[in-house]
């Protein structure tokens, strides 16, 4: 059975929206983290190319297995395997903290990933089973800076941001969060008080940081452009994978 996509400019662009020097970054860094295999077995039969042409695009398009199969000419088994060992290895780099912290500026919000699997989502406020994801954005460049492991659903933003672990990634830098982010450390809007309107000072703060927090929310945006984050199929680890590479391919696209 003869495959129809192959990892050419006019599939890659098409399909996955990476320019083919972008795509090129992909899959060497894919390939220095161990993706043409450990040497020995059968081999694949696809070349790792197309196997990491093969994840991005399920990641894009969120077509089924049993539809992908016949675009790479080979059986669905063989798309889920593929799937199962690249898309680890397409994940974002785990953030560093930059030498000049003090000069940055990050935003946090969560978004929320309808998802299958009912032990890492549950019913939440966009009425759907979802799960919370927390995601680090750079106010300057918009590129994700880091994502945590997602949550269920009905988690309130503050407690998801606890339990992260993303703190530790931004020791120094000033961080932006929604009024969902009180008493976390993060710099959040002034909040009205019974009888006492905000002050003038105070309502320009706050639309201030309307205007720079809105920007997590155009990346979320941009991100949601990959499918699979609006219903994600995978189970277990499945939706954090996805979440990690869609978040290196997003910040691949900002790339020069």
């Amino acid at each position: 059975m003869a495959g129809v996509l192959r990892s050419e400019r006019v599939w890659v662009e098409t399909f996955t929206g990476l320019r083919m020097d972008q795509f090129g970054r992909l899959l060497k860094a894919v390939r220095e983290r161990g993706g043409e295999g450990c040497g020995w077995g059968r081999p694949w039969r696809l070349p790792l190319a197309e196997r990491v042409l093969l994840v991005a695009v399920y990641y894009r398009t969120n077509l089924t297995m049993r539809q992908l199969a016949p675009l790479f000419g080979v059986s669905p088994a063989t798309v889920c395997r593929v799937i199962q060992r690249l898309g680890p290895l397409l994940a974002l780099e785990p953030a560093r903290t930059p030498a000049d912290a003090a000069e940055r500026l990050w935003i946090v919000d969560g978004t929320l990933v309808p998802v299958r699997d009912r032990t890492v989502g549950a019913s939440s406020r966009n009425y759907r089973f979802s799960a919370n994801v927390q995601v680090i954005v750079d106010a300057e460049s918009r590129l994700v800076v880091a994502t945590a492991r997602p949550v269920p659903g009905n988690t309130a933003d503050a407690r998801a941001w606890r339990d992260s672990g993303l703190a530790q990634h931004c020791e120094g830098v000033t961080v932006l969060g929604d009024g969902a982010y009180i008493n976390t450390g993060l710099i959040v809007p002034h909040r009205k008080r019974p009888g006492r309107p905000l002050l003038k000072g105070e309502e320009e703060d706050n639309a201030q940081h309307r205007k720079v927090r809105a920007r997590v929310e155009h990346t979320f945006s941009r991100m949601k452009n990959y499918k699979i984050l609006r219903d994600c199929r995978q189970h277990g680890n499945g939706l954090h994978h996805a979440v990690q590479a869609v978040a290196r391919m997003h910040n691949l696209t900002l790339a020069a």
